[in-house]
């Protein structure tokens, strides 16, 4: 098994509430910086400027796993990751289909920026990425396996945007075996009420909307190969425990 410094939550420019200077390629080169092994791109139900960070990656070192963070149609915040481009931007179009359209005013919200390896701007995307889609929590799961990606339910100890903020509860019959904290500590706070968490497992990410958040090189998953796939099945729970 080999270990692997993590960050599975980070946001470009892409996402309005990120700084504009979150291009693919300053992500990557931050990575690499500071030390992290694997990192996923995870912007606000997108995937359209992983591309670019996929390929810096493969220049640096860096894996990098293509991702969205999905706001279901209840507000809540889930972690979409996928071993593919191909199978992530699939998913990425059926997403957009069901995102609620409004449009972006950028001097309130912030600039929603596609851009390239170079940060060259290829598109202002003109709805609001935050927004809630029309997908419910409950079909989140089989959406996302049918496009061969992992549900991940995010910061699911925060106040807002949570599963369990939202929801009240974790839904008993569940199939994720993976969600995301801000605190390990918490996990055990919330598995009273929620004892559907006893069968997952936990990951602690930055949630990074600024390149200084991305992750010190402190979380550590266990894989079998430094590649997407296997880290995909390590984050199931199939290999060994991230932590």
């Amino acid at each position: 098994m080999i270990p692997l410094t993590y960050d599975f939550h980070i946001h470009t420019c892409l996402s309005p509430c990120a700084d504009d200077d979150m291009t693919p390629a300053n992500i990557v080169m931050m990575a690499a910086l500071k030390g992290l092994d694997v990192i996923a791109i995870t912007d606000h139900n997108t995937c359209r400027n992983c591309k670019a960070a996929i390929e810096i990656g493969k220049k640096n070192n860096i894996l990098v796993l293509p991702g969205m963070e999905l706001t279901t149609s209840e507000e809540v915040h889930v972690i979409c990751l996928f071993a593919e481009l191909e199978d992530a931007m699939m998913f990425d179009s059926y997403v957009y289909e069901r995102l609620i359209k409004v449009k972006n005013k950028e001097s309130i919200f912030g600039n929603q920026l596609v851009v390239d390896e170079d940060e060259l701007v290829l598109e202002r995307e003109e709805y609001l990425l935050i927004n809630a889609t029309t997908i419910g929590f409950s079909d989140v799961y089989d959406v996302v396996t049918a496009y061969h990606g992992v549900m991940i339910p995010a910061h699911i100890d925060k106040s807002s945007n949570s599963v369990i903020s939202n929801l009240g509860f974790l839904p008993p019959d569940s199939r994720f075996s993976c969600v995301e904290l801000t605190k390990l500590e918490n996990r055990d706070l919330f598995i009273p009420n929620n004892p559907y968490l006893q069968k997952c497992r936990a990951i602690l990410d930055s949630d990074a909307h600024n390149l200084g958040q991305i992750s010190e090189p402190v979380h550590v998953l266990s894989a079998s190969m430094k590649n997407a796939t296997a880290v995909l099945i390590a984050l199931e729970g199939l290999e060994s425990s991230p932590t």
